[in-house]
């Protein structure tokens, strides 16, 4: 496979069995295989894309001072500025070349994960970051949510298996700047080697070379997007859930050409996470005797907090 598979999100929701049963194969079959796709017939339309870009610029072009304001401490970097280096990749020492915003759950009906999670962060000098930040978030929360009910027929589970630990689930869009490089950088990449800790991530931002996918034979592939598709991934929630049927891919994001340092690249993954108490015990149907059980019972909750530390972002 030399390039990610394309799918539209349309033929899921479409009232044509054929044209769903055909997606729901397509993408089931697709992170199988490599653990991405880019789907076309998400829920974000072309203005709101816009009117994000043009805010999340805005707010990396404000002064380091000012954005240093809202760098919270104690909270692990899940909300608020997050400045250039701070995280790396699992197992690496060099800071990733990059900095970031963390916008969170907005929650609304339930006062105990309200208490969970901490508040999501305003932006004083750009009026409307948080209104285009939040319309965003909520746009990608709704694809997201019939991604996982094609995933969740696809592993023969009732469609809506996931929708109760999705709702006011602990989920992060977080608009990344790449700045332009200065110097020749020592190890350090724009995003090394990893994979995500999540269910699914959606990405916005991925036309152009960059981002690359590790292929089950350890050959690195380009994985660009259309204007109008999302780069969807699975991640280590999901992948642990479905005892490894569903694949959470290596990828990294590769430093540009000597001739495009001095530019800046903009992306905008958005990580959906279920509810902390979501079991990830693997799931009675991905288990059989060519596929034993391969991972340990465990929450998403306590899972998160694992990865985090090793990530560097919390502290024991």
């Amino acid at each position: 496979m030399d390039r990610i598979p394309s799918v539209d999100l349309k033929d899921f929701i479409s009232d044509d069995p054929k044209r769903k049963q055909k997606f729901i194969e397509d993408i089931g079959k697709a992170y199988e295989d490599i653990g991405f796709v880019a789907l076309k017939g998400h829920f974000l339309d072309d203005t709101l894309v816009d009117n994000l870009y043009e805010e999340v610029k805005n707010f990396f072009n404000l002064p380091i001072e000012t954005k240093e304001n809202y760098e919270i401490p104690g909270i692990g970097g899940q909300r608020g500025y997050v400045s250039f280096g701070k995280e790396s990749a699992k197992g690496k020492k060099e800071g990733d070349l990059k900095e970031f915003w963390h916008f969170g759950q907005y929650v609304e009906d339930d006062e105990k994960r309200r208490k969970e999670y901490p508040e999501n962060v305003e932006v004083k000098e750009l009026e409307d970051f948080n209104k285009v930040g939040k319309q965003t978030y909520q746009m990608l929360e709704k694809t997201a949510k019939y991604v996982l009910r094609a995933l969740a027929l696809y592993l023969n589970l009732e469609e809506t298996y996931f929708d109760k630990y999705i709702h006011n689930g602990n989920s992060i869009l977080r608009p990344i700047h790449y700045p332009p490089i200065t110097k020749e950088p020592k190890n350090a990449v724009r995003a090394a080697a990893h994979g995500d800790i999540n269910l699914i991530t959606l990405l916005m931002g991925a036309q152009g070379r960059g981002l690359q996918v590790q292929r089950n034979d350890g050959e690195w592939i380009d994985a660009i997007a259309e204007p109008d598709e999302l780069m969807i991934n699975v991640g280590d929630m999901l992948s642990r859930h479905s005892n490894n049927k569903l694949k959470s891919t290596i990828h990294r994001v590769i430093n540009p050409p000597r001739e495009l340092w001095g530019t800046s690249r903009y992306s905008m993954p958005f990580f959906m996470h279920p509810i902390s108490e979501m079991k990830l015990d693997v799931l009675e149907s991905c288990i059989d005797e060519d596929n034993p059980k391969q991972f340990e019972d465990i929450t998403a909750g306590e899972f998160l907090n694992e990865r985090l530390i090793e990530l560097g972002l919390i502290k024991k």
